[in-house]
C-alpha cells in the first residue's frame, strides 16, 4: 500500500472514483484508521485534530498517530493548518464509499457456462498455482538459472522490472539493483502492491468497466505473477482471482492475512528454516551463510561476512530484522521478541560499522509558483527514485543530480 501512497493526487482521485477500489483501500487500513473513516463518512466539514485525539485513550496515542499519518499519506485526509490543525475526508473517496455501502453490489460478470464451472480448480489447486507462479517469478529475479521452468514475461512486464528492480548493461545478463535486493525481503503484499503500482504507472490503464485489448494484456501479465488463473473455454476465456489478489485488500495488520512463518533464529546466530522451498533458501542466502539443506530443513548462520555482503547490496539491518520477525516459525512467533535481542542488536552494530558519510551530487529547488506544481515535482522525483529531501511547509526540495535535466523539462511543462 506504500506504493499506492506514492501516486499523485490526480491519480489517487481517479482511483477513488471506483467504489470497489475504495472498499479495497478501506480494508487495507490499520484498524484505528478504518474507525476514523467510518466516523467521518457522513461529516461534510473538517474535524479539529484535538477533537480526534479525544477519540482514543492516552495509551493509544502512538496508534492514533500511525493512523493519521496513513490517512494523510493516502490523501484520504486533507490536512488544513490555519488557527488549528483540522482533517477533512477526501470528498471523492467519501462519496463513492457512501454509495458502495448503501447500494452494495458485486463486480459485473457474465454468467459462467456449466462446461467451465465443471472444470474449475479447487481452492487448494488455485493456491498451489499462485504460490508456484509467484515463487518462480521471485527465483527468476534472483537468478534465471534458479527457476525450474522458464517464465517468459512480456515486454510490458519487463519494463516494470527494469524501472527499479533490475539493471542491464550492454550484453550482460540483467542483475538486481539495490531496490531489487530490498524488494525480495518485503512482505508479499508489499511486493504485489509495488508491481501493481509500477504496472499501472507504466500502462496508465484505469478503466475496468470493460476488458479492452490493454486490459486483456494486463490479465495475462497478472496470470504470469499468479494473481489470477486463466480458464479457457471452447469459445471464451475466463480468469479467476487467486489468494494473492484477494489478500491485497486486507490490512497487513490483519492476522488472518499473514502467512505461516518458517524461520527460527537462536542466540548463537544459528538459523533453522523449516521449508522445502528453493525460494526461501535463496532469500536467506542474501544475508546469511547457508551450511546445508535437508529435504525440509535449511540450516545456516548469520555471520559478519554474510551481513556485509547484504549491506553492500543495499539491504538494511532493519529490513533483515523485519523479514526474520515476519517469517518467524509458529514455535517462536508468539515470543517477545521472536528474534533474540542480541542478534538484532549485533545486526544493527555491524551495519553501523559500514555507515560512512557519502557525497551525493544534488540540485536544490525552491520558489515554486504554486503548491500543486511543488507536489507534482515531488511526485515526479519520487517516482524516479530521485527525491533526496523535501520541505512541504516552505515548498523546497532536493533531487539527485541524475534526474536534474528531466526535472527541468518537467517543470518547464508545468509552467506553460
Amino acid at each position: 500500500m506504500d506504493m499506492v501512497a506514492s501516486l499523485t493526487a490526480r491519480d489517487l482521485n481517479k482511483l477513488y472514483e471506483n467504489p470497489f477500489i475504495c472498499e479495497a483501500i478501506l480494508r487495507s487500513l490499520p484498524p484505528l484508521a478504518k474507525k476514523y473513516v467510518f466516523q467521518m463518512l457522513y461529516i461534510d466539514g473538517a474535524i479539529p485534530a484535538k477533537t480526534m485525539e479525544e477519540w482514543v485513550l492516552p495509551d493509544g496515542f502512538t496508534k492514533h498517530k500511525v493512523a493519521i499519518d496513513r490517512l494523510v499519506q493516502l490523501r484520504l485526509f486533507s490536512e488544513e493548518k490555519k488557527k488549528e490543525t483540522t482533517y477533512r475526508l477526501n470528498s471523492t473517496f467519501q462519496s463513492n464509499l457512501q454509495k458502495h455501502l448503501i447500494n452494495g453490489g458485486a463486480l459485473p460478470r457474465e454468467p459462467m457456462p456449466s462446461g467451465i464451472t465443471a472444470r474449475l480448480p479447487t481452492l487448494e489447486d488455485l493456491e498451489a498455482y499462485a504460490i508456484g507462479q509467484w515463487e518462480c517469478f521471485l527465483l527468476q529475479l534472483i537468478s534465471s538459472a534458479q527457476a525450474e521452468r522458464p517464465t517468459n514475461f512480456s515486454s510490458s512486464m519487463m519494463k516494470v522490472f527494469q524501472r527499479g528492480l533490475l539493471i542491464q548493461r550492454d550484453k550482460e545478463a540483467p542483475r538486481l539493483t539495490e531496490s531489487g535486493f530490498q524488494f525480495l525481503l518485503m512482505d508479499t503484499n508489499a511486493q504485489l502492491w509495488y508491481i501493481v503500482r509500477e504496472y499501472i504507472s507504466n500502462s496508465q490503464a484505469y478503466n475496468l468497466n470493460t476488458l479492452s485489448e490493454i486490459q486483456r494484456s494486463m490479465i495475462k501479465d497478472f496470470a504470469d505473477l499468479g494473481l489470477v488463473k486463466l480458464q479457457q473455454g471452447r469459445k471464451e476465456s475466463w480468469f479467476i482471482p487467486t489468494k494473492l489478489a484477494t489478500n491485497l485488500s486486507m490490512s497487513l495488520t490483519d492476522s488472518s492475512a499473514r502467512k505461516e512463518g518458517f524461520v527460527v533464529v537462536e542466540t548463537n546466530f544459528r538459523m533453522y528454516a523449516y521449508s522445502t522451498s528453493k525460494l526461501h533458501c535463496e532469500i536467506l542466502r542474501l544475508f546469511s551463510k547457508i551450511e546445508y539443506q535437508l529435504p525440509n530443513l535449511i540450516v545456516g548462520a548469520i555471520t559478519k561476512e554474510s551481513l556485509y555482503n547484504a549491506f553492500e547490496n543495499g539491504i538494511t539491518a532493519e529490513q533483515i530484522i523485519s523479514f526474520l520477525q515476519q517469517n518467524a516459525h509458529p514455535r517462536v512467533a508468539d515470543r517477545i521478541p521472536s528474534v533474540p535481542e542480541n542478534v538484532c542488536d549485533q545486526i544493527r552494530l555491524w551495519e553501523s560499522d559500514l555507515n560512512r558519510v557519502e557525497m551525493t551530487p544534488a540540485h536544490y529547488y525552491e520558489e515554486f509558483p504554486s503548491r500543486d506544481v511543488f507536489e507534482a515535482a515531488c511526485d515526479y522525483a519520487r517516482d524516479r527514485s530521485g527525491l533526496l529531501w523535501e520541505d512541504s511547509k516552505k515548498m523546497r526540495l532536493v533531487v539527485n543530480a541524475e534526474i536534474h535535466m528531466h526535472m527541468r523539462e518537467f517543470l518547464r511543462g508545468q509552467n506553460k
